[in-house]
């Protein structure tokens, strides 16, 4: 494996610290488990745009954005100015201020099923919120999800078969089959159902299908079920409102996070008045979700998410983030199939990648021909391989499986990374890494 040898040799003070590192982090190192990489990962030291560097002075443009967290790339003054700002007037109150209002003024105006709104310190509290909500509200205990969706690591949003979950009152059914839901929803026994924004990984590696999403609700409605719409990683990246909006879907529930606080640590619940009335204080004390949290509408954080929701509410931006997403789509996959290779990308602001048969196209959408799980999750492998290769030749991927875009990449940073993903190939085939049959 030369490359890889090479990609090691270059990297000497990533490797000190990654060595370092073992000795502190039990997961192999890191302190995110999506950080791993063979032999290890560069470590970093600034970023700006749509760049990032590490300590060993490499620079690569950056398509990971803070794990989708950064749609506006790094550094944009709107939000460094705002948290300077803030900062000099303080970071944490401990007491309700103005900005938590002008926030959520915000996201209402975007949001058209957000008739309340409650924050978190991440997305995943949000979720948690979010099925107590429902609980309480119906009087049901049971949580209904689908394969492969993404919702935290908290027991009622990981898989029930991870180590130390306690998931008993979890049921996970496959995506995309109506009869599955439907029967399931009509025992009655469900408080809420969740689906993740796009589909299942990162706004859709494996999206839905329209004609069943749109009736999620109904029948969630029909049988008394809570419907929360996941959208920590869609929300205001597909458009003002959200994937939702784009949808036209009308969720009980809806959760938020990474691009609505401008990239800072945030969860956004919004809904329903009357489910999220339970967290209203009264004297039917026992009816009462107490809903404590230190860094709950920390007003540094509303400060970036008022910025960032200023210039996310028009849609500009992410009308200007779809052109690169296509014109990333079309240009990566004609020289794919230039070059005879049986990988595709696929998306719109989120571009996954893809490796399995050749027959595999995609249409103006960025939609892929198939909603097969196991076709579309084929090759995680060798995508994690390739994401070493690619780093190696300047391009910091989401895990090797995705291209995450953000306003700051141009279509010079798209021409680059597409000659770097091919040149990645050629090489991983080339040390025998990665195998890949002519289409």
């Amino acid at each position: 494996m030369a490359v890889i040898d090479e990609y090691a040799t270059s990297r000497p003070r990533s490797r000190e610290l990654h060595m370092r590192a073992l000795d502190h982090f039990a997961a192999r190192g890191v302190t995110h488990v999506g950080r791993t990489w063979e032999p290890f990962g560069p470590y970093m030291t600034h970023a700006r745009g749509s760049r990032i560097w590490d300590v060993d002075g490499h620079e690569y443009i950056d398509f990971r954005n803070g794990h989708g967290a950064l749609i506006l790339g790094h550094g944009h003054p709107a939000i460094v100015t705002a948290m300077q700002e803030q900062t000099a007037r303080g970071t944490l109150y401990s007491a309700s201020h103005e900005m938590e209002i002008e926030w959520a003024e915000l996201i209402k105006s975007m949001v058209p099923t957000a008739e309340r709104v409650e924050f978190f310190a991440c997305g995943q509290e949000a979720n948690m919120m979010g099925i107590r909500l429902a609980r309480a509200f119906t009087g049901r205990t049971k949580v209904l999800r689908f394969e492969e969706n993404f919702h935290g690591w908290a027991d009622e949003l990981a898989d029930p078969g991870t180590p130390g979950v306690v998931g008993s009152e979890v049921r996970v059914i496959p995506m995309n089959d109506l009869s599955v839901l439907e029967k399931e929803l009509a025992t009655g026994e469900y408080a809420v159902v969740l689906t993740e924004g796009g589909g299942a990984h990162m706004a859709g590696q494996v999206p839905w299908e329209s004609d069943f999403i749109s009736a999620v609700g109904p029948l969630a409605e029909r049988h008394g079920t809570i419907w929360l719409l996941d959208e920590v990683v869609t929300g205001f990246r597909d458009g003002p409102a959200g994937w939702g909006g784009l949808m036209k879907l009308r969720p009980d529930l809806t959760t938020f996070g990474k691009s609505v606080a401008g990239g800072l640590p945030a969860g956004i619940l919004t809904g329903r008045a009357d489910v999220m009335g339970m967290l209203a204080p009264g004297p039917e004390t026992k009816r009462c979700i107490p809903h404590s949290g230190t860094w709950n509408a920390m007003p540094i954080v509303c400060a970036a998410g008022i910025a960032a929701c200023k210039l996310l509410r028009d849609g500009s931006i992410q009308k200007q983030i779809n052109e690169v997403g296509a014109y990333m789509r079309d240009t990566a996959n004609q020289a794919l199939r230039r070059s005879n290779h049986n990988w595709r990308v696929y998306g719109r602001t989120i571009l996954h990648i893809y490796f399995g048969t050749a027959e595999f196209e995609v249409d103006d959408l960025g939609s892929p021909p198939t909603k097969d799980m196991k076709k579309l999750l084929t090759g995680s492998d060798e995508k994690r391989r390739l994401g070493v290769y690619l780093l190696h030749h300047g391009i910091h991927t989401h895990k090797g499986v995705a291209f995450i875009l953000s306003a700051a990449h141009t279509k010079d940073d798209v021409d680059i990374a597409v000659d770097a993903l091919l040149r990645a190939i050629r090489d991983a085939m080339a040390d025998g890494t990665i195998g890949d049959l002519p289409s």
